[in-house]
């Protein structure tokens, strides 16, 4: 992610330009990534790391609507579990804004709930959490709903035969040569066949005429 933000900054301060988007695979869909791409006004075509997700059964975060007005989940049942229910005379006992957020739901009403089982059947409440750059991620998973991500996996995936070429075909898995100069001079030459190729594709060598 590092290489990542120094190459859009370096576009950015030289020649004073943003993508529209970025696409990349979910290595690159962290939070904190997601964030900055979104506060740089950087679409973020990427798959969301979304560690959440239950596979027993029972709902998961993503099972819930989010309500940022009143800072509260709505539950499929209707139920608002909510961070704090009243506000505190010391500010560290508040909400800090950092880290992950625990909802919960008021525990009277959560054993009377005919959705208990599927919600919380090991606990006392309805809990889920909600991590500091999930407004981000959000983003990200609005944006795999419409047409354009499907284009950009597309073209994500022309890119990654592209680099599984390089390190599989032209064996780039280990480089050969040796300091900046020889690193630099065998990208060059595994870039220049695979450019040749390419070139190949689209002008295809003339077909010889045979004499009568």
């Amino acid at each position: 992610m590092g290489s990542t933000k120094t190459m859009l900054n370096r576009v950015k301060d030289k020649f004073d330009l943003d993508p529209e988007r970025l696409i990349a695979d979910t290595a690159y869909g962290s939070g904190p990534m997601l964030d900055w791409l979104a506060k740089r006004n950087i679409a973020p075509h990427i798959p969301v790391i979304d560690k959440a997700g239950r596979t027993d059964g029972t709902w998961s975060r993503a099972d819930f609507e989010w309500d940022a007005d009143n800072n509260q989940y709505i539950c499929p049942d209707g139920e608002a579990p909510k961070q704090f229910r009243r506000n505190y005379s010391d500010p560290n006992r508040g909400p800090t804004g950092k880290g992950v957020a625990k909802y919960r739901a008021l525990k009277h009403k959560c054993p009377a709930c005919p959705s208990k089982m599927k919600c919380s059947p090991n606990a006392d409440t309805c809990k889920t959490t909600r991590e500091e750059h999930e407004g981000a991620s959000d983003v990200a998973r609005a944006i795999r709903k419409i047409k354009q991500y499907k284009v950009s996996t597309k073209r994500r995936k022309k890119v990654e035969m592209f680099f599984a070429h390089l390190k599989r075909i032209l064996g780039l898995g280990r480089l050969r040569l040796r300091g900046p100069c020889g690193e630099k001079n065998e990208f060059l030459l595994a870039a220049t066949d695979r450019n040749l190729r390419e070139l190949a594709k689209i002008f295809p060598a003339p077909q010889q005429t045979q004499k009568a």
